[in-house]
């Protein structure tokens, strides 16, 4: 169960990581949602090598 668990936690880091990179290339980046998904992604690396 475990490792389902952290499949799920790596799947969720690279959407995140891919939404980053897709703000990042639109026209107007908006560096506040860039920086909430950041943060969202260190605290998914955080539970990942938590476990």
């Amino acid at each position: 169960m475990e490792t389902a668990h952290r499949s799920a936690l790596e799947a969720k880091h690279a959407l995140l990581d891919q939404r980053i990179d897709d703000e990042r290339h639109r026209p107007k980046p908006d560096s506040m949602l860039i920086a909430d998904l950041k943060k969202q992604k260190l605290r998914l690396k955080e539970e990942i090598t938590a476990h």
